[in-house]
C-alpha cells in the first residue's frame, strides 16, 4: 500500500510528480530543488541552496511523520563539482543539528542542467522504523 505524501511547506511540485510516496516502511522523496515554499524565490548563492533543499526534504519527511534521523540515503545533484566543499559542509551541518546518528548513504554528481536553473537538487529516502 502507498501513501502520497504532500506538504505547503516544501514547494509544490512543478510536473507530473508528488512530493514524496510512502511504500510500507519507506519514504522515498522528489527531488527537492532550492525553492523557498514562502516566497517562491531561489538564492544565487550555493550554500543557500543546499540548505533549502535540505529544508524542503525535512518538511516532507515530518508530514510523513519521520525525523532527518529516519533519512538512510540521498542522492544529490549539482550544476558544477567545484561547489562539492560547500554542499558537504552545508550537509555536514544540516544532519548534525538534526541529531541524525551518522550520515545517510549517498550519491553525488554533476548535472547539465537542473529544473528553474538552480545549482542543486537533493532527493532523500527514509525509514520507519
Amino acid at each position: 500500500m502507498t501513501k502520497i505524501i504532500h506538504t505547503e511547506k516544501a514547494p509544490a511540485a512543478i510536473g507530473p510528480y508528488v512530493q514524496a510516496v510512502e511504500a510500507g516502511n519507506m519514504l522515498y522523496t522528489s527531488g527537492q530543488i532550492p525553492v523557498d515554499p514562502a516566497t517562491g524565490t531561489v538564492s544565487d548563492d550555493i550554500a543557500t541552496q543546499a540548505r533549502q533543499s535540505l529544508e524542503n526534504i525535512k518538511a516532507i519527511v515530518e508530514e510523513a511523520g519521520l525525523a532527518v534521523r529516519d533519512i538512510i540515503k540521498t542522492t544529490i545533484f549539482v550544476k558544477d563539482l567545484n561547489d562539492f566543499a560547500t554542499v558537504n559542509e552545508v550537509y555536514q551541518a544540516f544532519f548534525s543539528a538534526n541529531k541524525h546518528p551518522s550520515f545517510p548513504a549517498r550519491s553525488c554528481v554533476e548535472v547539465a542542467r537542473l529544473p528553474k536553473d538552480v545549482k542543486i537538487e537533493i532527493e532523500a529516502i527514509a525509514f520507519r522504523k
